[in-house]
């Protein structure tokens, strides 16, 4: 008795790595505000100091734990996930559906991001001065995603590249958003052709299925022990971002922040619970409920990638997804489902076209509607894993990729919002896909309730 009453006093791990957030955000924003006001060189180095020696090594530790695991967790489950499919006719339907609902996530996140820039135009309201001022400051860092961008392989023959000739040395590079390879998604057709390989030669491949099963469960294990410094890292996290950027930076791109913003709120609020509703049969409320632990840990560590275990968690204990649809589309979406990545590319590449006036046609827009969607679905899913796709976009549309500099400053931010609209949008898949499997004899699953009530 004295046991329950204990577990039921604990504070929940999203409630704790909420309160880390906010510690973290209001002790950055009183450092650099304390700095501004001694107006002294030495103050806002040490503040600095802090900063990047103190707060951004915890983070990266947190970061670090999770990493190390991502690679063979997301091998384990996809092939795992493919087994326990078994029918290979089952694994397509799964995969034609995770498709149309992705499509249609990320077609109309795009379009909500460039019909808000259009409207707002933020790229105007910039201060010239202030612009300068920022990429003075990124100079090292822009020249560097220059460098990344350009290294870039063109889209036909990235798809070939998707069937990687050395699986292993994908695997090295998965995480490295400046790899020439396919990394992740290379990754990932791997493990589907592994897992249908695996399915198929049935009795014989028992055995490698209880390695894959081990090597799943050790994954998870790592996370657990990582997850216990989610509070702190993600909390340490925020206030460097903050004790460096202060208010000031802010409200330099108040405008841009807030169209990005409310890209996110209207694809977050209105998008996900019309498709949720229409087509898993699932009251939002109930759902956004079940995913609210994923929510905050993936904005804690603007990483789908890092944030996919807690996703795996919530799918088959909070909403009651069957393991074998919700464990395929979410390693999947992972990387392929970045539709808050599409949105945000979008807004930035025009939002900067307006500040270097160039003007873009109906034509040009369309393409960066396009593209965008295309690079969300090739973007790591790692901290600022986009930059150089979008540098991309900008080429392509002839703005000067010098200007992403701009928004490094707010990029951080924004890449915690937009994370958060990747994993969500990425368990709103697997309900979709999931309900409509439960009219199928192979995917009928006694795990997924017939009642939103009952998650």
């Amino acid at each position: 008795m004295e046991a329950q009453t204990t577990e039921k006093r604990r504070v929940p791990l999203h409630t704790q790595i909420m309160i880390g957030l906010v510690l973290g955000a209001s002790l950055g924003l009183i450092a650099n505000y304390v700095a501004g006001k001694l107006d002294s060189p030495e103050a806002a180095e040490n503040v600095t100091w802090v900063a990047e020696n103190v707060a951004d090594p915890v983070g990266k530790v947190f970061l670090r734990l999770m990493f190390m695991v991502v690679v063979p967790l997301v091998f384990s489950a996809l092939a795992l996930a493919v087994v326990e499919l078994g029918d290979l006719k089952q694994l397509g339907r799964v995969g034609l559906r995770t498709l149309l609902y992705t499509g249609i996530f990320s077609i109309a996140a795009v379009i909500i991001g460039v019909v808000l820039v259009g409207t707002f135009e933020p790229g105007k309201t910039l201060d010239p001065e202030q612009r300068k001022q920022l990429q003075d400051k990124y100079e090292d860092e822009t020249k560097e995603n220059e460098k990344k961008a350009e290294s870039k392989k063109k889209f036909v023959d990235t798809l070939v590249d998707m069937l990687p000739e050395n699986p292993l040395q994908e695997m090295v590079g998965a995480l490295d958003a400046s790899s020439k390879g396919n990394g992740m998604l290379a990754v990932m057709f791997f493990s589907l052709i592994f897992g249908i390989a695996l399915a198929s030669v049935g009795e014989k491949g028992q055995t490698l299925v209880a390695g894959l099963e081990g090597l799943f469960a050790v994954s998870m294990a790592v996370i657990s022990f990582a997850m216990k410094l989610a509070p702190y890292g993600a909390g340490c996290l925020v206030f460097s971002i903050a004790a460096q950027l202060g208010i000031d930076i802010v409200v330099t791109l108040f405008w841009f922040v807030v169209t990005a913003m409310a890209g996110f709120a209207i694809h977050l609020c209105v998008v996900y619970p019309a498709v949720i509703w229409a087509f898993a049969r699932m009251r939002p409320m109930e759902f956004f409920r079940g995913v609210r632990e994923a929510m905050v840990v993936a904005f804690g560590t603007s990483s789908s990638n890092a944030t996919l275990p807690t996703a795996l968690r919530v799918a088959k204990y909070d909403l009651k997804l069957p393991p074998k649809i919700s464990n395929f589309v979410l390693t999947v979406g992972a990387t392929g489902n970045q539709n808050g990545t599409a949105l945000y590319e979008g807004v930035v590449v025009l939002f900067l076209a307006q500040v270097f006036d160039v003007e873009l046609s109906l034509a040009s827009q369309i393409e960066v509607v396009i593209m965008a969607i295309l690079a969300g679905i090739g973007t790591a899913g790692v901290p600022g894993g986009s930059i150089p796709l979008v540098m991309v976009l900008m080429i392509r549309v002839d703005v000067p990729p010098e200007g992403i500099a701009i928004i490094l400053g707010v990029d951080r931010l924004l890449d915690m919002c937009r994370t958060v609209l990747n994993v969500t949008g990425d368990l709103a898949v697997a309900a979709c896909v999931a309900r409509a499997a439960e009219g199928d004899e192979s995917g009928a699953d006694e795990s997924w309730p017939a009642e939103p009530d009952d998650a």
